[in-house]
């Protein structure tokens, strides 16, 4: 792994995001190459490996609307986040209030997104099949709505990246050179029928689709792209990738109510040694 990338300047995910990659960042960098171009990742959501490399120029993209307008809302205009964060109250009734308001301002929106992202209940980003947000008030104590000093480093970085809202095949058919890394965390395969807690978006990603990631997979890779992916382990999507480097590591599945089910199995797949 480059050695640039292991410095002190990386940044907090801006959101706790379900199927989030903080705790597996070590796993995930152990297996960097050695060097690479630009980092692509078409599957951002909270961006936990994205933020931690701090990396100029790379490219990150995501289907929700109003994550990457959050994205986009950090890059312009930080300060216009934190004064409208400071009007806002950790109160079960404002929660409510807040939560079934939609604002047409861009900049309401990425406060409000943020807002309720740390006062709801386990940081659940959720929303139902008409794309509303419905995870309930959390009821927790002294909850900080922005770190300031994060939020500005996040916006220098954000203000050097390009930030799309496409699907993935555009992005990686577009950009993707030989070359570049490219992490690839599409929404996992469930493990079973009540496995469905990654839905971000009013869109589902079915088993075509992780099929078609497959077979895009296979073509980045005979372009002479560094390709990482992670997913759940599971027989079918073990089939898929079997001509690659797999590796299976233990996980934790904090979104889980019951703690005992906490724990998991997940996958990492990538097309060089």
């Amino acid at each position: 792994m480059d050695k640039n990338l292991l410095k002190n300047n990386s940044i907090k995910p801006l959101l706790k995001w379900a199927g989030g990659k903080r705790q597996l960042l070590d796993i995930i960098l152990k297996n960097f190459p050695s060097k690479f171009n630009k980092f692509i990742e078409p599957f951002v959501g909270g961006g936990a490996l994205f933020f931690y490399l701090n990396k100029r120029n790379s490219i990150i993209s995501d289907t929700n609307e109003e994550l990457i307008n959050l994205y986009n809302q950090v890059a312009k205009n930080p300060r216009g986040i934190i004064q409208n964060i400071k009007k806002f109250k950790n109160t079960k009734n404002f929660f409510y209030k807040t939560r079934k308001k939609n604002p047409n301002n861009n900049i309401l929106k990425a406060s409000r997104i943020i807002y309720l992202n740390r006062t709801c209940f386990n940081g659940l980003y959720r929303v139902n099949r008409k794309g509303e947000f419905n995870v309930p008030y959390g009821n927790y104590k002294n909850v900080s709505f922005v770190d300031k000093q994060n939020l500005a480093k996040a916006s220098k970085l954000l203000k050097q990246t390009k930030i799309l809202n496409e699907d993935y095949k555009k992005i990686l058919i577009k950009y993707a050179k030989k070359g570049d890394l490219i992490f690839l965390d599409p929404p996992y395969f469930p493990i079973s029928k009540y496995s469905d807690f990654k839905r971000y978006t009013k869109e589902q990603f079915y088993w075509k689709d992780h099929i078609n990631l497959a077979k895009l997979f296979s073509e980045l890779d005979k372009k002479g792209c560094y390709l990482i992916l992670t997913n759940s382990k599971n027989k079918e999507i073990l089939k898929l990738y079997n001509n690659y480097n797999i590796q299976i590591f233990d996980t934790r599945r904090i979104i889980n109510k019951i703690g005992s089910k906490r724990t998991g199995k997940d996958i990492l797949v990538k097309n060089f040694l």
